[in-house]
């Protein structure tokens, strides 16, 4: 394990926002986040490749670690810092064997099932849920709830668990408690692009 999971773990989102992957990553650096995974579910690889070189060379500045989410090809051509994969994509291994050793790589989970698989990955982190309900995903699997949070940290011991989905500055204290971590926020970090910076000084306050 070559880092150690962050508090609050943001997520950039350009449709939430509103605002460039860069000007995001540039608003939650000055908040005080030292690690932010860029996601593009809607723009072409083109575009995002243009788009996580700018909020690369951003954090590179300023020594924050960068994930790509989904996209292996793009962390591999921009020597980011690593990527998050999900159940569709490339599998870990073929992605830790593209990367290497050094790359942080995380991976999502949906259900027990898959957190006890996947702790067997070559994986630095698993990522659990929804835990609640989410906006930021077109079709949400199942909500997974803070009990299901509880049994995966049971069912992984210590492994590194993100929880993700729906969490906010009301939930985020019970996400902790349960078992995670690191919260994943998108939504109640990013959704309004004017006060990136302080809200992510207030949920790591938490």
């Amino acid at each position: 394990m070559n880092f150690t999971l962050p508090k609050i773990y943001p997520i950039t989102d350009v449709r939430l926002s509103k605002i460039s992957h860069a000007e995001q990553v540039k608003k939650l650096i000055e908040g005080g986040a030292r690690f932010i995974q860029l996601r593009e579910k809607y723009g072409s690889p083109q575009h995002f490749y243009d788009e996580a070189k700018k909020a690369l060379k951003i954090a590179r500045g300023e020594n924050v670690k960068i994930i790509i989410n989904d996209r292996v090809d793009v962390a591999l051509a921009l020597k980011a810092d690593g990527v998050h994969l999900g159940q569709d994509d490339l599998p870990p291994a073929e992605a830790r064997k593209i990367l290497g050793e050094n790359a942080i790589i995380g991976f999502s989970t949906h259900n027990i099932e898959q957190a006890i698989s996947a702790v067997r990955m070559p994986i630095d982190y698993l990522a659990i849920g929804p835990i609640f309900a989410t906006s930021t995903k077109e079709n949400p699997d199942e909500i997974v709830g803070l009990e299901g949070l509880t049994k995966v940290r049971a069912a992984v011991g210590d492994f590194p668990i993100v929880a993700i989905g729906g969490i906010t500055e009301a939930n985020l204290r019970q996400i902790f408690t349960a078992g995670a971590d690191s919260a994943a926020i998108i939504s109640d970090l990013v959704s309004d692009s004017f006060n990136i910076s302080e809200k992510f000084q207030k949920l790591s306050s938490i």
